[in-house]
């Protein structure tokens, strides 16, 4: 992290955008959380979803933001290795969770919009809760796995993370280790998490654009899509910042225009019910 702690003014400015930027991000997914909760109308397959997007958000960003913070407040950017692993183990966690929320509301979308007179008996409240649970069953446990994978392998004392903060490719290059069943359990896994929720949210709307397509009429294809743009923003946003992260040569630095991306990603607060429940909920 030594690239944002040696220029003192850069620091500051990064530590004033970044705070700013990180209780705004509270902030607003915490008034989403309430106006869902007040708003009986908002207590939909939908709004349970986006909820817990939230709430995977408000656990989310503390497990990287707050350390960062306190590197360019103190100039100190050092981390044991135990606290290294646990920031690992809880970013990969809400990370995955995020990733398998989406592919959910993906679902819960392709329901809506291709089988809207059968949605109520598909997308049932057990449904819900049961794709919710599956997915922490599914983040806890492969995170763990991860972690405890990494934990086998050996470092050196005294290196410098070229990251801002700890995760598993930066470990990897650190490593002294020669343990490639490791790494590539570890690679496997990771691959099979990220690219099967994306195949499916892809899928989905696949779908969902071959019914849009075949509405009959404007009016019919404009509520549809409309439906689904907020979720479709927010997935866009994730994927896009995780591959503008993830997508590149190791060797390649990491700039501070990624690290926004990467800490400080949001759900999305656009949607019109959202907007005017929080209207009734401050007025």
């Amino acid at each position: 992290m030594n690239w944002l702690l040696s220029d003192p003014d850069k620091r500051q400015f990064l530590f004033g955008l970044f705070m700013a930027l990180y209780l705004l991000g509270l902030l607003g997914n915490l008034l989403l959380l309430l106006a869902i909760g007040a708003d009986i109308r908002l207590h939909t397959p939908m709004y349970f979803f986006l909820s817990q997007l939230s709430l995977v958000y408000l656990c989310f960003t503390p497990t990287t933001a707050p350390k960062m913070l306190e590197a360019l407040w103190t100039n100190n950017g050092s981390i044991t290795f135990s606290e290294c692993l646990a920031q690992l183990y809880s970013f990969a966690v809400f990370a995955d969770m995020d990733n398998l929320l989406l592919t959910a509301m993906a679902i819960d979308r392709y329901a809506a919009v291709c089988h809207p007179l059968h949605y109520p008996l598909i997308m049932t409240l057990g449904r819900c809760g049961l794709l919710v649970g599956g997915s922490w069953g599914v983040a806890l446990y492969v995170s763990l796995v991860h972690a405890l994978l990494l934990s086998q392998l050996a470092f050196y004392t005294h290196q410098e993370i070229p990251h801002f903060f700890c995760d598993f490719g930066p470990l990897f290059q650190l490593s002294c280790s020669d343990a490639p069943l490791n790494e590539n359990l570890m690679m496997v896994l990771a691959g099979l998490l990220g690219i099967s929720p994306l195949l499916c949210t892809i899928s989905s709307y696949v779908h969902i654009l071959h019914a849009v397509a075949k509405a009959p009429s404007a009016q019919g294809k404009k509520k549809a899509l409309a439906t689904c743009s907020s979720h479709l923003s927010v997935v866009i946003l994730f994927y896009s910042t995780v591959f503008a992260t993830y997508l590149k040569p190791p060797s390649t630095s990491h700039s501070s225009g990624e690290l926004v991306a990467a800490v400080m990603y949001t759900p999305s607060l656009r949607n019109k019910d959202v907007k005017s429940s929080l209207k009734r909920f401050l007025g």
